[in-house]
């Protein structure tokens, strides 16, 4: 079509309209579609080429473009680019098997202190020693065009995605004593009876928060003031004083939780904590322990305790890294997301309190803890 300054009006049924308009305010569309989008919907409530050139701030040529492309095609078929040649690919795929083959691998293994790469060093190496392997098409490899190769794979060799090996032969049987306890625990709280399986047993479940930090304000928190400072203000400064470890114990029955705050976590500290619970549950029941490996459960000094009281403790062991098994640690969840979040003290001592006041909080509304997924693959 010639160009010259007059143009029919492009013609728009409701639909086409509304599309073109949906595609003009998307906000994931290509940029050059929604100029296009816009060009075609000016001219077509019939203004002029000067007006649609001052409002979206593009040439003339490109506007006409557009427009003869919406005209020869349908609205549609102008948004989009025109087909072009197929070229042959400059890159070739045995050049993009080595930069694959090179992004498997880390920066270590060729000389670099970088432990993992990056795009911008991967293009530096490819550029550098591409041409050398017999792939002289990427001695001039940008960033841009390695990270076209990765993505097409996916690779994301700067990234690091942690997983935890199951070093536990017995992992498997472990976690299905654990889940048949769990079982058993959940017919006891929707059924309100014991379980054949279990009768007269209580079931806790044990481990340890170690670490939890108590830290001082070096200034005063500053409260909120409505309508001019809404959250809290404190100063970055901090003070270490030192930390604690939580131990407790969850009655998977009823909810109630048993806790201690000691310096450190030893044999000595736990061995308290289940004569606490020795003294809390009553004499003729037996309590089951739900517990990790941790040396101070399975020391001399604690098998020599559990020797004085035969028969009230039974051992139900979580599998070498498989704490996730163990219900309690929701409870240290939920401690981390309420009273111990963003804690401030002046002393271990406070830190030690405050950790038992917000023990007694959660014991005066117990919530049971309940495990729901038993199809768990080994």
């Amino acid at each position: 079509m010639a160009r010259t300054s007059q143009r029919p009006r492009i013609q728009l049924t409701d639909e086409q309209k509304s599309e073109l308009e949906k595609t003009s305010r998307s906000r994931t569309a290509p940029a050059r579609e929604k100029e296009r989008a816009s060009i075609i919907l000016r001219q077509a409530a019939g203004e002029s080429i000067s007006a649609i050139k001052n409002a979206l701030h593009v040439s003339k040529p490109t506007i006409y473009k557009c427009i003869d492309k919406a005209l020869a095609t349908g609205p549609e078929r102008g948004l989009k680019d025109l087909p072009h040649s197929p070229k042959q690919p400059v890159i070739t795929e045995e050049a993009k098997v080595w930069v694959v083959d090179l992004a498997c691998t880390k920066p270590k293994d060729h000389g670099y202190a970088a432990e993992l790469w990056s795009q911008s060093q991967l293009a530096m190496h490819t550029r550098k020693h591409a041409p050398d392997a017999g792939h002289g098409c990427l001695g001039q490899a940008s960033k841009a065009t390695i990270n076209r190769i990765l993505k097409a794979q996916p690779l994301q060799p700067h990234k690091v995605k942690y997983y935890l090996e199951r070093r536990d032969p017995e992992f498997e049987r472990k976690m299905q004593d654990i889940l048949v306890v769990y079982q058993e625990v959940n017919f006891q709280n929707d059924t309100g009876t014991s379980c054949p399986m279990a009768p007269n047993v209580v079931t806790v479940s044990v481990d340890e928060k170690p670490g939890v930090q108590a830290i001082k304000n070096i200034a005063k928190d500053l409260p909120p003031v409505a309508g001019e400072y809404p959250a809290n203000a404190r100063d970055y400064e901090y003070k270490r004083l030192g930390t604690v470890s939580i131990l407790a114990a969850l009655d998977l029955n009823t909810g109630h939780v048993t806790a201690q705050v000691h310096d450190r976590h030893r044999s000595r500290e736990f061995i308290s904590l289940l004569k606490e619970l020795d003294a809390y549950y009553a004499s003729d029941c037996i309590i089951r322990v739900v517990l990790d490996n941790h040396s101070a459960h399975i020391s001399k000094e604690t098998m020599a305790f559990l020797a004085t009281k035969p028969n009230r403790f039974v051992y139900v062991h979580t599998p070498k890294h498989g704490s996730w098994l163990n219900l309690v640690e929701t409870l240290f969840g939920k401690m981390a997301r309420t009273f111990l979040r963003h804690v401030r003290v002046e002393s271990k001592a406070e830190l030690k309190e405050r950790i038992l006041r917000g023990v007694a909080e959660i014991n005066a509304a117990p919530v049971v803890h309940r495990w729901n997924k038993f199809d768990i693959a080994a």
